[in-house]
Parts: structure tokens; sequence; C-alpha cells
């Protein structure tokens, strides 16, 4: 006979499954099912990349059954290793300052041995962590004041400013609206937040003329016409408007898109998949993306409101504005609303590393929802 601590504790994790929210969870798969339909039809028109829908699939599955485990945590897994992850990530971006490996004109992955790891993914999600477990401990103390945010700007600014250097402009981006979010969430004064905001419109300029590379500058500048390029800078874009445009209502069908079967985009299995969906399911496909997507946030925001801690909201809603970024951001620019910044897009994308980072924020959202009646005391800094 199993003893009873292991009955009790066994049933523990039986009722805490029974409290996962699975509506969001097969929200989630079907998505990466619909990822893994594009990436099949992709890899039809281009024999180099047969199997990547399989290889989706499996490295999905294996992702899912962890972040199924990870929901189960106690949310104060998650706040102990807020601090310890966010100053390894923070070490790790400082080390590939030094010692990273460059692929693509870019400096933005660290040698571990036989394993090249990419330190700005981790920190997407210690710092959501980290900027949560912050306010809590404060919201324990105090409502938050001028000089703690000030103090969470700094969480922020420090590793962005590492990743811009890499340089990654996207990932540089998504953790300052990731951060920006929490901040906001944590009570800050909206005179302030419109504040910021005048300030971010006036230094844009000034940004752009010198803190951008030249090739980011030209990915601007394409943004805004296309034309002036149309065999180089802006050929990309120009076939993915081809592609969106030529799907119309319902689409070509599924495999019979001309620009997908013909190979006319490049990354179209990363960056540019939304244009295979358009293409071959046209405008209802595309609404059906985007409905998927906006139930999946939407319950995310529900779950930020229902907790009862400041720790999981704050964590909740840092995971939201992530994945909203990568969605929004993504089907921007493939649209041509946005400049081309290298986002892809969620769980359609192919490629393990920004999978693995987004079910990871969904794991903690997870979580959120599961302990979001249980109290939740942080004390000390481990």
């Amino acid at each position: 006979m199993a003893p009873v601590s292991s009955l009790s504790s066994r049933r523990s994790l039986m009722e805490k499954a029974k409290e996962l929210h699975w509506f969001l969870l097969l929200t989630i798969i079907l998505i990466a099912v619909i990822g893994a339909a594009m990436l099949a039809s992709v890899s039809r028109g281009d024999p180099a990349l047969q199997g990547i829908a399989m290889q989706h699939i499996v490295r999905f599955s294996l992702v899912l059954a962890v972040s199924v485990g990870l929901a189960l945590t106690p949310l104060r897994f998650w706040a102990m290793i807020a601090y310890p992850a966010y100053i390894i990530s923070l070490l790790m971006l400082v080390g590939v300052e030094f010692m990273g490996s460059e692929a693509g004109g870019a400096v933005r992955w660290l040698a571990i041995g036989p394993i090249r790891v990419q330190p700005s993914e981790f920190m997407k999600i210690a710092l959501l962590l980290t900027m949560a477990r912050f306010y809590h401990q404060v919201m324990e103390d105090h409502e938050p004041h001028l000089g703690d945010h000030l103090f969470a700007v700094l969480l922020m600014v420090a590793p962005a400013m590492l990743v811009l250097r890499q340089p990654d402009l996207g990932t540089t981006l998504m953790l300052l609206a990731t951060g920006g979010v929490v901040i906001i969430f944590a009570g800050l004064n909206l005179r302030i937040v419109m504040g910021l905001i005048v300030f971010v419109i006036v230094a844009a300029p000034i940004a752009y003329k010198f803190g951008l590379k030249d090739y980011q500058r030209d990915r601007v500048e394409t943004f805004l016409d296309p034309s002036r390029d149309p065999l180089g800078a802006g050929y990309q874009l120009q076939q993915a408007k081809i592609a969106i445009g030529s799907g119309e209502i319902s689409g070509k069908g599924f495999m019979q898109g001309t620009q997908s079967q013909n190979d006319y985009i490049p990354e179209q299995h990363t960056d540019f998949i939304f244009t295979i969906l358009a293409e071959e399911f046209g405008f209802v496909g595309t609404l059906v993306l985007l409905g998927a997507w906006a139930v999946a946030l939407g319950f995310g925001l529900r779950i930020a409101c229902e907790t009862r801690h400041a720790f999981g909201a704050l964590a909740a809603a840092g995971v939201v504005a992530t994945i909203a970024f990568y969605v929004v951001v993504n089907i921007g620019m493939v649209m041509g609303l946005m400049p081309v910044v290298g986002v892809p897009l969620p769980l359609m994308s192919y490629g393990g590393t920004v999978m693995a980072t987004v079910m990871t924020g969904c794991a903690i959202m997870l979580s959120v929802h599961v302990h979001r009646e249980t109290p939740l005391v942080i004390s000390g800094i481990l």
C-alpha cells in the first residue's frame, strides 16, 4: 500500500489538474496545429524543408507536456527562481558581449560546450517574473511610489540595452513593452504614462538617426516605401503583400498557394508564415487564427484580474504583453503596417526557442489560474 503522504500528494495533483484552464490549453493546441499545417504546406514547395512540420509537432508535444507539469507547480516556485533567473540571464547577456558567437551578422548566441543558447530568450521570462516579484514585495509593504517605478525601469532597461547592442531590435522592443505593461499594471500614474508617450514620440527621430544600424534604418525606409528597392530590401514585403491579397475571402486552398509553393517569399517558414495562411485560407483563415489568439490573450487578462495576489496578476499580465507583442508585430510587419524587425509568429513559425519561451509563459499563466486563490507570501531576496 502506498504511504498516506504519497496518496495525499497524488490527490492534490489531481485536484490541481482539474483546475487547469483546459479551454485555454485547447486554444493553444489549435494554434500549434494550424502552424503545423502551414509548415507542411511550405515544405511541399521546398524540398529543403521536408520534415519541418513533424519536427514542429514533436517539439510542441514535448514542450506542452512540460508546460502542463509546470502549470501544477506552486507559484512560490516561480517567485523563488525570479531573481536568480534574472541575474543569470543578465550575466549571460554580458557574456555575449565578450564571447558571443555570430550568425547572420548579429552576435546573439552564447556557446556553452556543444550547446548554443540565446540569453535574450531566457530574459523575456526572467524579466516579467522579476518585475512581478519586485512589485509583489513592494505592495506587501506600501503602495508603489515613483522611486519603486524608477527601479523597475532600471530592471527593464539594463537587459534591453545589452540586447540592442547585439543588435536585436525586435527583442529589445519586446523587453521594453513587457516591462512597461507590468509597470502600468502595478499602478503607474496615467499622467506619467502620457508623459512617457510624448517623450518617445519626440525622441523617435533622434533614435532613428543615431540609435539604429544602417540595415535597421533601411528596414524603416522600406516599410515607408516598399517600391524604393523592389528587387532588394522591398522584395520580401512586396511578395508577402501579393500572397495576402491573392488569398481574398476564402483562399486558394490547402497547399494551392502560388507564392508558397513556388518559394517566392524568403523565410516563409519562419517570420513570414502568416502569408501562407492568408494565401491558402484567405480572410476567413486569418480571422480564425486572430480569433484564437484573441481568445487566448483574453483568458490571460482574465486570469491576471482574478488572482488574489500581485505576483500572479503581474506575471500573467507580463506574459500576455509578451505574446501579444509577438502576434501584433509579426502580423503587422508581414502586412506592411510595421517595419520588419525579425519577430516570429508564436506556435506557427518554425523554431524551438520561441516556442519554448511562449509555452513557458503559458505555463506561468496556467499556474496563476490554478493557484489564484492560494495566498502567496514572499520574504527576503531568495
